[in-house]
């Protein structure tokens, strides 16, 4: 008869995603993991392997969570160009005390493994699947015509990637709440210029 876990794995994953965000993967001990999970050391290995896959787990997690917010704000917008300008205006609500960090845990940890390949891999991979995620809805904003024909989506897509992770970082050190949300609309603006002009009309 198997054994049944005496963890609470998503409980864990959570907790140690959490450490890892705020910490790093390097400064985060396996002392710092059997106070956040609450478990033993030959049970985080039993149930994780390694300190490693446990961190690969967590941005995975982490990565999944991301995409599927994405994916879940553009798959009911009826013009994707629109859903994305209000994300960028949304991200003025960022705030230090709601979250781990509101800099990206991707971003964060990209800069700090970039000599270690397999983890490096990891992470370009999710952010690899959020630039192909604003890439489709910027092609389907042109399928419908709220983008010229000569607009490049996949290059619009890497320019709000950068916006979108520029700003989780700028909120991390911003405690003007007013300029945070100027800055967001500035950005969000940016984009709406590049709206077709008789999309723009029929829009308004």
């Amino acid at each position: 008869m198997a054994r049944t876990a005496s963890y609470d794995r998503e409980a864990a994953l959570d907790a140690a995603m959490t450490l890892f965000w705020v910490k790093g993967y390097h400064a985060t001990s396996l002392k710092d993991l059997e106070q956040a999970l609450q478990m033993r050391p030959g049970s985080i290995y039993g149930a994780f392997q390694s300190k490693e896959a446990l961190f690969r787990a967590t941005l995975d997690r982490y990565g999944a969570r991301m995409a599927n917010d994405l994916e879940t704000l553009l798959a009911h917008a009826d013009s994707p160009l629109e859903a994305l300008q209000g994300h960028l205006r949304s991200l003025a609500e960022l705030r230090p005390g709601d979250r781990p960090s509101t800099a990206c845990m991707l971003v964060k940890s990209l800069l700090e493994v970039p000599d270690e390949a397999e983890l490096r891999a990891v992470v370009l991979g999710h952010l690899d699947t959020v630039e192909h995620l604003l890439a489709e809805a910027l092609h389907r904003a042109q399928a419908l015509g709220e983008l010229a024909p000569g607009s490049d989506p996949d290059r619009i897509a890497r320019r709000i990637q950068t916006y979108i992770f520029g700003l989780k970082i700028q909120a991390q050190r911003e405690r003007d709440p007013e300029r945070m949300r100027l800055l967001c609309a500035d950005l969000a603006d940016e984009l709406g210029q590049l709206r077709r002009p008789q999309a723009a009309s029929s829009a308004s």
